[in-house]
């Protein structure tokens, strides 16, 4: 696969998946925009990469969103894939004081800023007939742990706004959709407070044992399969939910 002079937005890019897909568009020869919150974490990841335009942005701010695209195509001229990766989960109980106010954060971060940063790109991806990819998750699918409402009510509707938007912009030459990882080594389970530094690997290994397959996928797993539904090779498909969850939710 090539990507030869295609652009491409990835938010969320300072670290695990998010890393991961820009480093493999940029080897791939497209010119990335990688844009996060840690701007320490997004040099490093841009030494990864060729000539990337870095972007520190927070994408539940609106004038963040809106400097995303405008300086994306103000570098590069176009954009031509948009990769709505930025996330984050919270854990709370419906019962919880507070769940309001993390549901609304959750949503906020997850899906918000999705559906405004596709509304702005959007025109701009129209006329290079190029694609759309959202990462959800498997919890959009089905309910996996407790305390995870917000978050498995931000990844389900992520994946009717993929069907939604797919639907829309198929006839302007677009296609959209969505990649669903199941468990991925990032650095997530300690950002969530679920486990210590030097617990992550042992919760790992326990994670592993969820999985029909008994392992746990590699962010640059979840990048192959993100590079392939951006390529021609893939030129057929809109509108799809991609699983790439080692068995988890066939596990019996």
């Amino acid at each position: 696969m090539s990507f030869n002079d295609k652009v491409v937005i990835v938010t969320g890019a300072s670290s695990g998946i998010g890393a991961a897909i820009a480093v493999e568009f940029s080897g791939l020869g497209a010119k990335v925009t990688i844009v996060g919150r840690n701007e320490k974490n997004l040099n490093e990841v841009a030494k990864k990469c060729k000539s990337p335009l870095q972007i520190v942005a927070d994408v539940t701010n609106e004038n963040d969103l809106k400097k995303i695209v405008n300086e994306t195509v103000k570098h590069f001229g176009k954009i031509d894939i948009l990769i709505n990766n930025a996330g984050m989960s919270l854990l709370s109980s419906i019962l919880a004081e507070n769940a309001i106010e993390i549901f609304d954060k959750v949503m906020n971060t997850n899906l918000r800023s999705t559906v405004y940063l596709t509304h702005l790109a959007a025109p701009h991806i129209i006329k290079t007939k190029g694609n759309i990819i959202n990462i959800s998750s498997i919890c959009g699918l089905a309910v996996l742990a407790k305390d995870l409402f917000a978050y498995n009510t931000s990844k389900a509707a992520m994946d009717h706004f993929t069907r939604s938007i797919a639907s829309e912009l198929a006839s302007s030459g677009v296609r959209v959709n969505s990649v669903n990882p199941g468990p991925v080594k990032t650095n997530f389970i300690e950002n969530m407070g679920l486990a210590k530094k030097e617990q992550v690997d042992a919760t790992y290994d326990h994670i592993a044992l969820t999985t029909a397959l008994g392992r746990v996928s590699g962010a640059e797993e979840i990048a192959d399969l993100v590079t392939f539904l951006a390529s021609d090779k893939a030129r057929a498909i809109t509108g799809a939910v991609f699983v790439s969850d080692n068995g988890s939710l066939v596990k019996v």
